[in-house]
């Protein structure tokens, strides 16, 4: 799966309506994966570990616990792609996520619930990149 394409998938599975901890999101995404081959799933896990790998970084996540910081960065891309680039282009957008706590934990286990319905088993996954907090030495470099 490539970037573009994973950026319309969130989008194709926004709610119109209020989702205020994106668990709508993830179920509609887990049942769209569950519905396709395995290798959409481990695509979406490597794009989705990538975008939170590249919001790890000292200027969002300073002061916020380790936990906190991964389901803010979690909702920034359950936001969408315009959202997310925003956050990059500039840090203070992230403030609301981390202030008000906006949080999106469920988007996390998304493909691990798609691959357990695909297979009938958990999955042990490795993605390239991290997506646990303060992985990104380079985003954490003084």
């Amino acid at each position: 799966m490539n970037e573009d394409t994973f950026w319309k998938l969130i989008e194709d599975c926004r709610p119109t309506g209020p989702d205020p901890d994106s668990e709508q999101l993830a179920a509609a995404l887990t049942e769209h994966l569950a519905q396709s081959p395995v290798s959409v799933v481990i695509g979406f896990a490597e794009q989705l570990s990538w975008a939170l790998y590249r919001l790890d970084r000292r200027e969002l996540g300073q002061g916020l616990s380790g936990d906190a910081f991964l389901y803010a960065r979690c909702a920034v891309v359950a936001a969408g792609r315009e959202v997310f680039e925003g956050v990059l282009q500039d840090p203070g957008a992230f403030a609301p996520f981390a202030t008000d706590f906006i949080w999106a934990e469920s988007l996390l286990y998304t493909p691990d619930h798609a691959y357990e319905r695909i297979t009938g088993e958990e999955w042990d996954r490795n993605t390239r990149y991290s997506y646990a907090s303060y992985s990104n030495t380079g985003g954490w470099a003084a």
